[in-house]
């Protein structure tokens, strides 16, 4: 009986140290969410939660809503050898319009923080987000309309936009 005692004891101290690892461990994760990130368009501060923020337009009953699009790409774009992330937002104030931006994790040693987001267009059609460290560019590939076809014609003429990371951590095109 005695023997059997020690065995339970090992095994619930065993137990009550196994749990307590998970929730100190759950409570310190410091992993990085691009779905749970903050993003600044145009000098308004978004908070994504499950992809998705909304803030309601001062004067009106309307909100602008952001949400994660995706086509991210993973490299190195401010040579640092870490490597960064780039990824796709919309924003929707409620008219026809839908602003596609690119926005930048850049990876440091605390982890990861949110460049500025960079317009990409209105109503366009995202292709691919590709980051070439080499060059430290970032080339988003996209389809847009025809000039002078209307705004609701699907896109059709591939578009890239070359972006690159200034040593202030700012999200910058390359051509205007």
């Amino acid at each position: 009986i005695l023997k059997m005692n020690k065995i339970i004891t090992f095994f619930a101290i065993l137990l009550l140290l196994s749990v307590s690892i998970y929730f100190f461990n759950k409570g310190n994760n410091t992993e990085f969410s691009l779905l749970n990130s903050t993003i600044n368009i145009d000098g308004k501060t978004f908070t994504l939660k499950d992809g998705i923020a909304k803030v309601g337009i001062p004067g009106s009953s309307s909100y602008e809503t952001v949400r994660y699009f995706g086509n991210e790409a993973v490299g190195d774009l401010n040579g640092d050898g870490l490597e960064d992330i780039a990824f796709l937002v919309t924003s929707d104030s409620g008219g026809t319009g839908v602003f596609y931006y690119a926005v930048v994790a850049i990876k440091n040693a605390k982890g990861y923080t949110n460049t500025n987001a960079f317009l990409i267009g209105d109503r366009i059609a995202p292709q691919s987000t590709e980051i070439h460290s080499d060059s430290r560019e970032l080339h988003v590939n996209f389809a847009i309309r025809k000039e002078g076809e209307p705004m609701s014609t699907p896109p059709s003429v591939g578009a890239v936009l070359l972006l690159k990371v200034s040593n202030s951590g700012i999200l910058e095109g390359l051509m205007k």
